[in-house]
């Protein structure tokens, strides 16, 4: 599966002392997306042997979302090389199109029983290619 989506209404909660989206929300479902999307694809003996840490996330603001907005959020796979892959995340308003968020995040492949990086198999990158 290339793509994985996911819908989000923005909550009372979501919001910070400007009533936008906080920040940290944002952070919180480009993980959230991510995970989502391993957990779509992955076969059960890939949740067991690896885990994805973040290694580094880079975010742009286009505009805020507000309570009661719907944010459509996708993810792909950009690119992957040795033990990083790079995942692409936009977040649109739903209803507009309107795009607010956007990032690619470096997420770093480990074995599971040794916490180290490890080269990510092509059985795993075949998991995120296009049909």
């Amino acid at each position: 599966m290339r793509t994985y989506t996911m819908l989000v209404k923005v909550e009372e909660t979501d919001l910070d002392e400007l009533q936008h989206v906080n920040n940290i929300k944002y952070v919180e479902w480009i993980q959230k997306v991510s995970k989502d999307h391993w957990l779509q694809v992955a076969k059960q003996n890939a949740l067991h042997d690896f885990i994805w840490v973040v290694r580094e996330h880079r975010i742009t603001y286009y505009s805020g979302a507000k309570r009661d907005d719907e944010l459509r959020i996708q993810t792909e796979i950009i690119h992957s090389k040795g033990s990083i892959s790079t995942r692409k995340v936009s977040m649109r308003n739903n209803k507009t199109d309107q795009l607010v968020v956007s990032s690619e995040t470096d997420w770093c492949l480990l074995n599971a029983k040794t916490m180290k990086p490890t080269r990510i198999p092509a059985s795993i990158k075949n998991l995120f290619a296009a049909p």
